[in-house]
C-alpha cells in the first residue's frame, strides 16, 4: 500500500467528522403544520369575533354568585363520589382476587351489573326509589334521599364499579416475584401491601384513575336532571330567565375547561412521582 493510500485512510475519519449532517426536508409535514395553524387560526378568530358569544354576558356572569356555587357544588361531588368510588371499589377488588369464592362472584357481579347500566337510569332509578320502598328505618324515603343525597349514591355506585376494575388491574401488574421476595426477607402481609405492592401499583392505577377524575367532574352534570344545583344547573336557571342560552353555557364550557385543566396537571406530576425508577420515567 502506497503512502498516498495510507495518508487518505488516515484522513478519511477526519473528513467524516467535519461533513455537516442537514436533516431530510419535510415539504409536506410543514404545509400540513402551516394548514392547520390557519384553519386554528380562522376558527379562534370566528369564536372571538362572533357577536352571538355576547363575550360581555359571558364575564357579567362568569364570576356571578350563583354560577360560583354551583361550581362549588360540582367540585363537592365529584371529590366525594371519587373518594366513596374508589374506597368501594378497593374493597370489590380485593374481593375479587380473594380465594373465597363467594366474594369473587359478588364482586364480579357487582361490577358486571353496575357497569352494564347507564348512569342515567342509575340516577332516575334512585330518584324514584320511594315508589319501591315508601319508608326506610321508619322515615318516609322522599325525606331521606334528597336531589344531593341521590347524586352521590348514584355517582358513587357507579364509580365503584369501574375503579373495582382499575385497583384489581394495578394490583395484577405487579410482578408475583417481588411479593415473594418480600415474603423472603420476612415481611409482614401489611409491610408488603404498603412498602411493595402499592407502590408499584399505584404507577398503573393513576392514569386512568386520573382519567376517571376528570371525566366524573364532567359526568356530575347529568345530576342537572334530578334538580341538584351544580355548575350546568346553576347557568340552566339563568338563561330560562334571561334567554340567553349560548353565552351561559359558555360560562359553563369555560370553568370545566379550567377546572379539567388543572386536575390534568395535578395528574402529570403525581404520574412522575410515581413513575421514579421506572423506564417510563423521563
Amino acid at each position: 500500500m502506497s503512502s498516498d493510500t495510507i495518508t487518505k485512510v488516515a484522513a478519511a475519519p477526519d473528513e467524516a467528522a467535519s461533513l455537516r449532517i442537514v436533516p431530510r426536508r419535510r415539504p409536506g409535514l410543514w404545509t400540513a403544520a402551516v394548514a392547520v395553524l390557519v384553519l386554528l387560526g380562522l376558527a379562534l378568530n370566528s369564536v372571538v369575533r362572533n357577536d352571538a358569544f355576547q363575550w360581555d354576558v359571558v364575564g357579567e356572569y362568569f364570576t356571578s354568585a350563583s354560577v360560583l356555587r354551583g361550581l362549588w357544588l360540582t367540585l363537592w361531588l365529584t371529590a366525594v363520589v371519587m373518594a366513596l368510588g374508589f374506597a368501594l371499589g378497593t374493597l370489590l377488588a380485593a374481593f375479587r382476587l380473594s380465594t373465597n369464592p363467594v366474594l369473587r362472584t359478588v364482586s364480579w357481579g357487582y361490577v358486571w351489573l353496575f357497569r352494564s347500566m347507564p348512569i342515567l337510569v342509575q340516577l332516575l332509578f334512585w330518584f324514584n326509589i320511594g315508589a319501591l320502598y315508601p319508608q326506610i328505618l321508619g322515615v318516609r324515603t322522599v325525606d331521606l334521599l334528597g336531589p344531593v343525597t341521590v347524586a352521590v349514591v348514584g355517582l358513587t355506585l357507579h364509580e365503584a364499579a369501574y375503579a373495582a376494575e382499575v385497583v384489581r388491574g394495578g394490583i395484577l401488574s405487579v410482578d408475583r416475584g417481588q411479593i415473594e421476595a418480600a415474603q423472603a426477607l420476612g415481611l409482614s402481609r401489611w409491610r408488603r401491601w404498603w412498602r411493595i405492592v402499592l407502590p408499584q401499583a399505584m404507577r398503573s392505577i393513576v392514569p386512568p384513575a386520573g382519567n376517571m377524575l376528570i371525566g366524573t367532574l364532567k359526568g356530575t352534570s347529568i345530576v342537572s336532571v334530578i334538580a341538584v344545583q351544580d355548575l350546568l344547573y346553576s347557568v340552566q336557571l339563568v338563561y330560562h330567565r334571561t334567554y340567553q342560552v349560548m353565552p351561559l353555557l359558555m360560562v359553563a364550557t369555560l370553568w370545566y375547561v379550567i377546572v379539567t385543566s388543572v386536575l390534568g396537571v395535578g395528574q402529570y406530576y403525581v404520574e412522575k412521582h410515581y413513575a421514579r425508577g421506572s423506564e417510563r420515567t423521563r
